[in-house]
């Protein structure tokens, strides 16, 4: 007994002895990945345009507020974190850093105190930026950013998410190597794919949406070798969607559709909503076009079941006639009935009298006006807080360079009940085509909590 009594003894100065150490010893910041003098200036507009492709200001900037001010609220399943404040403001924001302390944040999710940052940053991505890139951030931020005093909300989440010491444990499971190498030798041997793997996967933290989390809620996969990699994740109770399987956008759709898409917000097939309007009213629009064609190729390159082929298989049904010979000629049993407009389920009824003068009896809507809704993403979604979320209070594309004109759905939460929704939203889920489930009047009525776009 005595024999057991020690060796449990000596587990438990151990554990506290292991514990003492996780919590106290100094984290040990990751060296630069490269090697550059040290009077090493980054090209003109590198730092700002580094800035735009890792979107830090979706993330950092408040609605309405001073860009880089933080103060923004990100929904997390362990409650709600507050962004800092990422100007050069001595007081409030990071103007006392040195480029040791910046890196440490991109790369090891520290701060300059040592204090680790909740993974709502996406440090697990930007682990792997070039040192150029960090370097040119850095100077962006320190010299070219208005600085602005915003003391900024304290995160406070609930036990024992608030013990950050925990976050190091989770690092050390999760973070791999520093640095960005292409994961296999079609993407390495490849400027163009080798590029687009980069933004992708790095500057664009595309995974920290669209991947799905695994056990400890790390993104599952990190690259095209790994095969849940882009498959389709959830933020905020919407839907990121696949970009990998065969029914994906990025591999239904042709490049130019695909880069429109990113680059405009919409095109002949969708608009984006959600954190994707963020991204492309922030980031993706000021793509460059050599940028652009890379993540387009990358992202067509990777798919499950082989590269997209050169021609979309799935080509948007536009009538050389007219949008109402379209439709006339349209014969699929959803399209037929609402012709029809006899014996008309609720859903039929309620989308007819709600949506039919914009996505018509087809659904198929007008090219970058209003979005077609067979195979959208949105609409089969497997979370479906983007869908009702969108009924209840509407969407509006963004304003971006090659498109500024801003376009917006009307919301209908002021005229349809939680059970019309429902019922208008199961409809779209099954007509035309589409195989999503049933919508609940208890989904929607705890999407009506959240009355405005905010963070999404």
């Amino acid at each position: 007994m005595k024999t057991l009594f020690r060796i449990v003894a000596v587990l438990v100065v151990i554990g506290l002895a292991a514990l003492a150490a996780i919590i106290f010893v100094p984290v040990q910041r990751t060296e630069p990945t490269e090697k550059l003098a040290a009077d090493w200036k980054a090209p003109e507009g590198l730092g700002k345009y580094d800035a735009r492709m890792a979107d830090c200001a979706a993330c950092h900037t408040e609605p309405g507020g001073k860009p880089f001010a933080g103060g923004r609220t990100i929904e997390s399943p362990m409650g709600d974190i507050y962004t800092p404040n990422i100007t050069p403001d001595k007081e409030t924001g990071i103007g006392t850093w040195s480029l040791a302390d910046f890196r440490a944040a991109l790369v090891d999710g520290v701060d300059d105190e040592g204090h680790h940052l909740y993974p709502a940053m996406p440090y697990e991505n930007y682990r792997h930026m070039s040192e150029t890139d960090i370097r040119a951030m850095y100077d962006y931020f320190m010299h070219d950013v208005e600085p602005v005093k915003n003391e900024v909300a304290q995160t406070k989440l609930p036990f024992p998410f608030n013990q950050r010491w925990g976050i190091r444990l989770w690092n050390w499971v999760t973070l791999g190597k520093p640095g960005f190498k292409p994961a296999s030798e079609k993407i390495a041997g490849d400027e163009q794919l080798s590029r687009g793997a980069y933004l992708v996967q790095v500057l664009g933290h595309c995974g920290s949406c669209h991947s799905p989390r695994n056990a400890v809620m790390a993104q599952d996969g990190s690259n095209e070798t790994d095969a849940k990699f882009l498959t389709g994740g959830a933020i905020g109770g919407w839907s990121a969607p696949d970009l990998r399987g065969p029914k994906s956008a990025p591999q239904q759709w042709s490049a130019d559709e695909l880069k429109m898409y990113l680059t405009a917000g919409r095109n002949a097939h969708s608009a984006v909503a959600g954190e994707m309007k963020l991204a492309v009213e922030e980031s993706l629009q000021y793509m460059s076009e050599k940028d652009a064609d890379a993540m387009v190729a990358y992202l067509r390159a990777i798919g499950t079941d082989g590269p997209a082929p050169a021609e979309a298989p799935a080509k948007r049904d536009q009538n050389p006639a007219g949008t109402v010979a379209r439709i006339d000629a349209a014969d699929d049993a959803t399209t037929v009935k609402l012709k029809k407009a006899v014996d008309l389920t609720e859903g039929e009824r309620l989308y007819i009298d709600n949506c039919g003068a914009c996505h018509f009896a087809d659904g198929r809507g007008a090219p970058e006006v209003f979005p077609s809704l067979p195979g959208n993403a949105a609409v089969v979604a497997k979370e479906t807080g983007g869908l009702i979320h969108t009924i209840l209070y509407g969407a509006e594309m963004p304003s971006t360079s090659k498109r500024p004109m801003k376009l917006r759905m009307p919301g209908f939460a002021p005229r349809l009940s939680d059970d019309d929704v429902a019922k208008l939203a199961t409809f779209l889920r099954g007509a035309w085509g589409n195989e999503a489930g049933p919508v609940t009047a208890a989904e929607v009525a705890k999407e009506r909590k959240t009355p405005t776009e905010a963070s999404h």
